[in-house]
């Protein structure tokens, strides 16, 4: 990411990694370290009980082993509660433990998507020791001087916690300011980065909480980043921020385009190989589906 969406992301109380490797934009808020200490003292709460309810059980049905037996069960259930009970409830949920779920939160991957039992299985063992070899002082340390507030077991299995419930109503879609309508049809900003489109995105979401000065700084400083990817310029006397918002809203109409024509060219490559006969090359289905039989059905 190049200096000036970066420092606008910083400014604009964002962390500075919102877009992968993949130039993929991710608009995922990490969770604060007072929400995830919380959603954590609630998972040990219930870890707790399900630990104390398991010894209960088993002591009244396992009277009559010996001190060897009995301790052998007794570790198995610390190594349940502690590991398997969190790993499997998180591999199950996507993500959500139950405290994460009563404080709207969920463990996903670097890139966006969901967890799976490896980085799961990660979390759950490297958490015995940020959590209750040394208690909780790693996790502490570590997830206070990440961006991401991600703790030790986060950093080696590649993932993060995120909010899933926002406080605040989302706010709309960027809109085409009207006189700059016919520019922007005939304008080429399709080299735009990512990390720029998002910076941009967020500052015209923010702009009008920003002290004045602020304002001013960043939309021109972003104009001047935006408008290197942009061609021909805007006509002269455009306000900053009304060339922003012409540009973006009309790269996204351009990926939504782009997205419908490649959903049409796909839904009819399936059709064509669907209805296709059954010993030719790119036949799929033995028997066409009703709803290809009836689109291919000559009319009459």
């Amino acid at each position: 990411m190049s200096p000036a969406p970066a420092e606008v992301l910083s400014e604009l109380g964002l962390p500075p990694d919102l877009v992968t490797g993949e130039a993929v934009v991710l608009e995922l808020r990490p969770a604060s370290f007072a929400t995830r200490a919380l959603a954590a003292l609630l998972d040990l709460i219930v870890q707790v009980v399900a630990a104390v309810s398991l010894l209960v059980l088993l002591g009244v049905g396992l009277r009559g082993l010996d001190d060897a037996a009995m301790g052998a069960v007794m570790l198995s259930i610390v190594v349940f509660v502690l590991v398997g009970l969190p790993v499997t409830v998180e591999s199950l949920s996507r993500g959500r433990s139950l405290g994460k779920l009563a404080a709207g939160l969920r463990v996903v991957r670097d890139d966006g998507g969901p967890v799976r039992f490896r980085q799961s299985l990660i979390r759950g063992l490297l958490g015995i020791l940020e959590f209750y070899a040394t208690t909780g002082s790693v996790a502490l340390i570590v997830s206070l001087t990440n961006v991401r507030g991600r703790r030790l077991g986060d950093m080696l299995a590649g993932t993060y916690v995120i909010r899933e419930r926002a406080g605040g109503v989302q706010a709309p879609p960027v809109l085409m300011p009207p006189m700059l309508a016919g520019w922007a049809r005939g304008a080429d900003i399709g080299r735009i980065p990512d990390p720029l489109a998002l910076a941009v995105r967020q500052f015209l979401a923010r702009a009008h909480r920003l002290h004045p000065a602020s304002r001013v700084r960043l939309g021109t400083q972003l104009t001047a980043e935006t408008s290197r990817y942009v061609a021909p310029h805007p006509p002269a006397g455009v306000h900053p921020e009304a060339f922003l918002a012409a540009v973006i809203a009309e790269r996204r109409e351009r990926d939504l385009a782009r997205l419908r024509a490649e959903q049409a060219a796909r839904f009819d490559r399936e059709r064509r190989r669907a209805t296709a006969p059954v010993l030719s090359p790119g036949g799929t289905s033995l028997v066409p589906p009703a709803e290809w039989a009836v689109a291919r059905r000559p009319p009459g």
